[in-house]
């Protein structure tokens, strides 16, 4: 999802990334509370006091997010579900978990845990400000952090995917009816309701006077919507694949070349010639490796001459791969954990295929034509 993010460390083993559109936000909240927020409060301060406050509470809310989101992260974690990072975006922060829940009571306290953590940063910023009154710019931050938090909690608890809520009420219909899908089908139509009420209101806000506000509501009811629409239509797509396989899907005319070819020969006999992108590099032994674009820009182009596809393949052993009687859903979400854009289809020591995503969605797209 998140292809322009900057990585800034990791805690508990998870990665930490910023995407660009946390620093227009926190600009943007920065600003306002600088202009705004911080002079009708507190009176008497220098225009560099307001913008130091209005930067370090935009900065506190959003390590009050990785908060939130670490919770998650951490509840997902201790029930056998890996978390490879963390991001912070636009609209808050997106742990990205690995594969859904087993089980109802793991994603109601998955989803839960969240919320939680919010609701107790925000007493514990309210408990904080007899501390601190002494100190007034400390103790505008403690406030409005206070009440930040609160709000982040609140708003996380509407019944509507993909909000904390929305999954607590997957979690709910999922423990009532025993069907996933169902329970997930239902959390995502109600995401989509109140990310249309959102967009209503904040038109409305705006044709009323309260511009800004507005345009902002309707933003949120717009992400709200595509979001919970994404999730619907994934769900589509998961019933329609069903029990395929992932032979069903593959391709098995995908190009092979001997290891001994070299890099240049590579882009002038294959590459150039339309035989395609990624290539299974054959050894005496059987299949060895894949050499992929990817791999090719890696090498200075000076080199390709000299250079074999041996030398630079990525090894068959170190790959993602999956088998021909594999669900072919399974392969796709392996697809997402991995990062791969293709998987090498196994059986025995062989490749029998490969598996692109642009092969699922042209594979789906034969299914929905024949279900029309």
């Amino acid at each position: 999802m998140f292809r322009h993010a900057i990585p800034i460390g990791r805690i508990f083993g998870i990665s930490i990334d910023l995407d660009y559109t946390w620093f227009l936000i926190v600009g943007l909240l920065a600003w306002l509370l600088a202009v705004s927020y911080y002079p009708a409060e507190f009176h008497n301060w220098t225009p560099a006091q307001y913008w130091l406050m209005g930067i370090a509470t935009a900065v506190m809310l959003f390590v009050s997010v990785l908060a939130h989101e670490l919770a998650h992260s951490v509840a997902a974690r201790r029930r056998g579900i890996a978390v490879p990072r963390i991001t912070l975006f636009l609209f808050g922060g997106l742990s990205q978990i690995a594969s859904e829940p087993t089980s109802a009571g793991d994603e109601f306290w998955i989803a839960a845990v969240g919320p939680l953590i919010s609701f107790a940063l925000a007493a514990l910023f309210w408990e904080a400000e007899p501390l601190v009154a002494s100190m007034p710019q400390l103790f505008a931050t403690v406030k409005y952090l206070a009440f930040l938090n609160l709000v982040l909690a609140v708003f996380n608890l509407f019944p509507g995917f993909p909000l904390d809520g929305g999954r607590v009420l997957r979690a709910a219909v999922w423990k009532f009816t025993g069907n996933y899908r169902r329970a997930t089908m239902a959390a995502a139509v109600t995401g989509r309701f109140f990310g249309f009420v959102l967009i209503f209101a904040g038109v409305w806000m705006a044709l009323t006077g309260a511009f800004f506000n507005g345009l902002w509501t309707a933003f949120i009811g717009w992400y709200l919507e595509s979001a919970a629409g994404s999730q619907f239509q994934h769900e589509v797509w998961k019933s329609l694949i069903g029990q395929h396989r992932v032979q069903e899907a593959m391709r098995r005319d995908f190009p092979r070349l001997p290891g001994s070819v070299t890099l240049q020969e590579l882009v002038d006999r294959y590459i150039l010639a339309g035989e395609g992108h990624t290539f299974i590099v054959s050894e005496p032994s059987g299949p060895a490796g894949i050499v992929t674009l990817a791999t090719l820009r890696a090498v200075p182009r000076s080199a390709w001459p000299m250079t074999t596809a041996s030398q630079v393949m990525l090894p068959i052993q170190k790959l993602a791969t999956t088998g021909p009687e594999a669900p072919l859903w399974s392969a796709l979400e392996k697809m997402g954990r991995d990062g791969a854009e293709e998987l090498p289809v196994i059986e025995g020591n062989g490749v029998v295929g490969m598996l692109s995503r642009e092969d699922v969605l042209h594979y789906l797209r034969a299914l929905q034509t024949l279900a029309a």
